[in-house]
């Protein structure tokens, strides 16, 4: 059932909305009846495009030129423009396996500086998400990152939940809460960090006696953020913060820009 600022998918038990009006953000994943993400306009799971996390003072650089990006999260932009933007449903249906699935769009636009057009695929089955991203350049080549940032509710009203993920390291965060550059062992949480797991993302999170949820890609990287009391984030992406600057990865006319994450759940 969808209407014209919300399109929900079922398969199963569970059950998908995706608001495009509040940039194709997941408004709801209900699995078995239990909401799993935290609700509100700012949470649910939102996409983080064409940056992900912060860039330093608003600023990056392609080539020569030098942009400046609005700075939303002083003194730094933080998680792209696309969670403020209202996407254009595509379609919705059914894959050749049966899974409902969901495609929309928008255009690249100011505050970006470069023309281009983003699209995001929603596929529900009744044990798994499969969300997948995509930038492509209407031109001129340009640095850009996609990745997501999911509010997990904390507790499901049973115990609070458990991570559980082996990185190889953890990007050491300075005072401005950017990587400084220097990969260290990875610390005990609390966190609002980026990791490498240069095998895929591979992290589960567990309410005891509840469900397990499992999150996993083929990037490298990950930021979890588990700082707030009523939720945990745990977010795959192309890049790590302020990748623009440091790691930059281009879009170009031959070699578009395409990133998916699956979210896998089992009842315990």
């Amino acid at each position: 059932m969808s209407s014209d600022k919300s399109v929900r998918l079922a398969a199963g038990d569970a059950e998908l909305t995706v608001r495009p009006d509040l940039g194709c953000r997941i408004e709801s994943l209900r699995i078995g009846g239990t909401e799993v993400l935290r609700q509100g306009d700012k949470y649910g799971s939102f996409p983080m495009v064409p940056w992900c996390g912060r860039v330093e003072h608003g600023e990056f650089r392609n080539g020569g030129t030098k942009h400046h990006l609005p700075v939303n999260s002083p003194p730094h932009a933080i998680h792209g423009t696309g969670r403020d933007t209202v996407w254009k449903r595509v379609r919705t249906g059914e894959t050749e396996s049966g899974h409902a699935e969901a495609h929309f769009t928008y255009d690249l636009a100011e505050p970006w500086p470069y023309p281009g057009r983003v699209t995001q695929i929603f596929e529900l089955s009744e044990s798994a998400l499969t969300l997948t991203m995509g930038v492509e350049t209407y031109g001129d080549s340009f640095p850009a990152q996609v990745g997501w940032h999911p509010w997990f509710r904390r507790s499901l009203g049973g115990a609070d939940v458990q991570l559980g993920f082996s990185p190889s390291w953890q990007e050491e965060r300075g005072d401005d809460h950017l990587p400084t550059g220097r990969r260290i062992d990875p610390l005990p949480g609390p966190w609002d960090d980026c990791f490498g797991m240069p095998e895929g993302v591979d992290v589960t999170l567990t309410w005891p006696e509840q469900l397990e949820l499992r999150v996993t890609s083929r990037t490298e990287w990950v930021v979890v953020y588990d700082e707030q009391e009523e939720a945990v984030c745990v977010e795959p992406q192309s890049g790590p913060p302020n990748g623009l600057n440091t790691l930059p990865r281009l879009v170009t006319p031959v070699d578009p820009l395409e990133l998916a994450t699956t979210w896998s759940w089992r009842r315990l």
